[in-house]
């Protein structure tokens, strides 16, 4: 039986992902900054702040990871991804596939090109199976393009 459309606005975001990656962001942080107070003395004030500075550079790199999702609202789905955010609306998405294998789905877009939406994680098995084809119900309920038999 398939899926139905959820209610908008609705966020898929990875657990395990942002759990690891804001866990890791912190231990980086607390980490650089006691051993930054731990150095012996003849460590001075340059090369404690610039042990705190790595953790915190680490941490915002580890953030980029912890920020995935895809966002579906009234207008369309918005897909944020490490390093850019994709804002779609329903009529350029014509549909949403995640095979066997895939770390995370690809929306097949109008202008010919896939995206993959990795706030969708396929680590997370039912969770993306479940977040697929919800995505998919609410592309055939919303978007332009006709279903496929």
């Amino acid at each position: 039986m398939p899926e139905s459309a959820p209610s908008l606005p609705v966020t898929w975001r990875p657990r395990v992902t942002t759990v690891i990656a804001y866990g890791m962001a912190a231990v980086m942080v607390i980490g650089s900054i006691l051993m930054a107070v731990g150095l012996p003395e003849q460590f001075k004030l340059p090369d404690r702040l610039g042990m705190v500075a790595f953790g915190v550079a680490v941490a915002c790199v580890l953030h980029l990871l912890g920020r995935l999702r895809v966002r579906a609202d009234e207008k369309g789905i918005t897909v944020v991804n490490p390093l850019r955010v994709h804002r779609f609306e329903w009529a350029e998405v014509l549909d949403v596939t995640m095979v066997e294998g895939d770390p995370w789905p690809k929306l097949d877009l109008a202008n010919g090109v896939s995206l993959g939406a990795m706030g969708i994680q396929s680590t997370e098995r039912e969770r993306s199976r479940r977040a697929v084809a919800q995505l998919t119900a609410l592309i055939r309920e919303r978007g332009e393009a006709p279903d496929r038999l």
